[in-house]
């Protein structure tokens, strides 16, 4: 069971769509009582890093969520500002992040050369898998994605990263540790790429 967690943050329909599509079966949970039974996790996000943590504590399901990933090893996926929230934290905000991933996300502008980059990056673009995720199963070759951030997550450590994509620097926008999983991209906009992604994280 896909269980999609619902904080007040993300367009939580388009994921339940893709998977009723794939005929896997798929929930949103929005309390504790609804995570039972949780077989995989998607955490959505959008907007800015302190207010999606704010919702996210907020939502009494925090704690919850922390124990299926960490005592249960529940797989999950961040998606955009989810997968900003699995670092130890943004330079958007000074909320502590989950840390589920070592890291801090970063603003694009932060680059010496890049202070007057467009943004945010906003469209569709290459994405290179790293390693052999199973996220991106598939999708060794010619991968595209669609993107809308101004933030980047930068890992502590290089082999947490299993994809990158380039905007103005060769940046990671997917992340890996362990049964966590985060890309930076939309997959649910991400047409067949997408659909793809999502199915291999529902067979991981």
């Amino acid at each position: 069971m896909i269980t999609i967690i619902d904080y007040g943050l993300g367009n939580l329909q388009a994921f339940v769509n893709v998977y009723k599509r794939l005929h896997i079966p798929v929930r949103v949970a929005s309390s504790v009582e609804a995570l039972s039974g949780a077989e995989k996790l998607i955490l959505p996000g959008v907007g800015a890093f302190d207010h999606a943590m704010q919702r996210f504590s907020d939502s009494g399901m925090r704690d919850t969520v922390e124990q299926l990933v960490h005592r249960d090893s529940v797989p999950v996926l961040g998606i955009c500002v989810g997968m900003q929230m699995l670092a130890n934290g943004s330079d958007e905000g000074v909320l502590p992040g989950l840390g589920w991933v070592p890291g801090k996300v970063r603003s694009f502008r932060s680059v010496a050369g890049l202070e007057t980059i467009a943004m945010p990056h906003m469209g569709w673009n290459d994405v290179a898998p790293v390693g052999d995720c199973p996220l991106f199963k598939g999708f060794e070759h010619d991968a595209r994605f669609y993107f809308l951030h101004s933030f980047y997550f930068e890992c502590a450590q290089d082999q947490h990263v299993v994809a990158r994509s380039e905007y103005g620097l060769d940046f990671g926008c997917a992340v890996a540790a362990n049964n966590v999983y985060g890309v930076q991209f939309h997959p649910e906009k991400s047409h067949h790429f997408g659909v793809g992604l999502l199915k291999n994280f529902a067979e991981i």
